[in-house]
């Protein structure tokens, strides 16, 4: 049974690999994906507890850039115009 799950895991990581095309799991350095705005914004609240923690990169969509606070435990998403909005639409995976 072991090796029906092994088989299943490097099928899942294979197809993983295929959505993402020749792009890297984890960019080296996400700030990349940044614009400006975002840029000076998270430097700003980074003084607030606030860190960057991911950046999605949908198919055909712009990236989605995510904040955490160590603190509170919260999420907010990194607007392109460096506003913070609270990530009541967005869905985590654990």
């Amino acid at each position: 049974m072991s090796t029906i799950s092994q088989q299943t895991l490097a099928d899942t990581a294979a197809a993983a690999r295929e959505r993402r095309g020749s792009q890297p799991a984890i960019p080296l350095n996400l700030r990349e994906f940044l614009c400006d705005e975002q840029r000076v914004a998270l430097r700003k609240v980074e003084s607030f507890g606030w860190r960057l923690a991911f950046v999605r990169r949908p198919m055909f969509q712009e990236p989605l850039v995510v904040v955490s606070n160590e603190d509170t435990h919260d999420f907010s998403v990194l607007e392109k115009d460096g506003s913070l909005s609270p990530s009541i639409h967005l869905h985590l995976r654990h």
